[in-house]
């Protein structure tokens, strides 16, 4: 069977671009908050590469420090969803099959209601959007399809040798999770925890650029394209375009990176 070759230029441009990030002191040194009265939304060129914004604010620098950002809101969401989809998929898949089927529908009523209105409803029950409100939002409603692949995994697994010897020889619930469920599904669900980052990138993205994520004074790519509507208006296309280009190339290399963990976990399945 030939092997799907990896994805080596996604994983690069996203290298570059997470490396930039974190770096971005180095790789824009100006300050991405310093606003320029005198330089308010001026195209590409001269002492500005990538122009200003409406701000005066360059947007260069303000590209490689608020993609740190939403990076870090991509994480950090992530690792919250995966902990409860972790613990919540695992309870099902190991609960009789009347607690299972509850704690299975109302998770699929949860996923019924779109996504971002969970998110707008929590952010403001906390009275705002900052870094880890929004992380924290997004993260406790997007661990439902995690969890879903997570209980399927475990029903499967709950029945091995190795799982009923321990749970026999009263071996706790973490003790069963860490040493025997994970490492045997893990690698499963590494493409929805992937693909889950570039999810969460998105989201941000659609809350700032509604005016309902981060406050302007937040440098990220979702506050950098709420500015988009002034830009069309005033004809600064490098707003729009420019800001538009890194989260979408940013989001398509997490989509075709989960993409080929996919088709390889199905593809060692189907040899075993």
């Amino acid at each position: 069977m030939i092997r799907r070759p990896l994805p080596y230029f996604w994983m690069i441009i996203l290298a570059v671009i997470v490396a930039g990030c974190i770096l971005a002191g180095i790789v824009a040194p100006t300050d991405p908050y310093h606003m320029d009265p005198g330089a308010i939304s001026r195209p590409p060129g001269g002492g500005h590469i990538f122009g200003t914004d409406t701000l005066g604010r360059d947007l260069f620098a303000v590209i490689w420090h608020g993609g740190r950002i939403s990076l870090i809101i991509g994480l950090l969401s992530t690792l919250i969803a995966t902990v409860i989809a972790v613990i919540y998929g695992t309870v099902s898949g190991l609960a009789a099959d009347r607690i299972d089927d509850v704690m299975m529908r109302f998770s699929e009523i949860i996923m019924s209601v779109p996504s971002i209105l969970f998110v707008l409803f929590l952010t403001a029950l906390a009275g705002g959007g900052n870094i880890l409100v929004i992380s924290i939002a997004i993260g406790v409603t997007g661990w439902m399809p995690i969890a879903k692949m997570i209980r399927a995994e475990v029903r499967q697994l709950r029945t091995a040798g190795f799982v009923m010897a321990a749970r026999t020889m009263g071996a706790g619930f973490f003790y069963i999770l860490r040493k025997h469920l994970m490492p045997n599904y893990m690698a499963q669900v590494s493409y929805m925890i992937v693909s889950h980052i570039g999810s969460a990138i998105a989201t941000e993205a659609t809350l700032s650029f509604l005016g309902l994520g981060l406050p302007s004074n937040v440098v990220s790519w979702g506050t950098l394209l709420s500015l988009s509507q002034k830009a069309i208006l005033t004809g600064a296309w490098w707003l729009l375009i420019i800001p538009g280009l890194f989260l979408v190339v940013t989001i398509l290399c997490f989509t075709e990176i989960a993409e080929h963990m996919r088709l390889s976990n199905n593809r060692s399945r189907m040899i075993r």
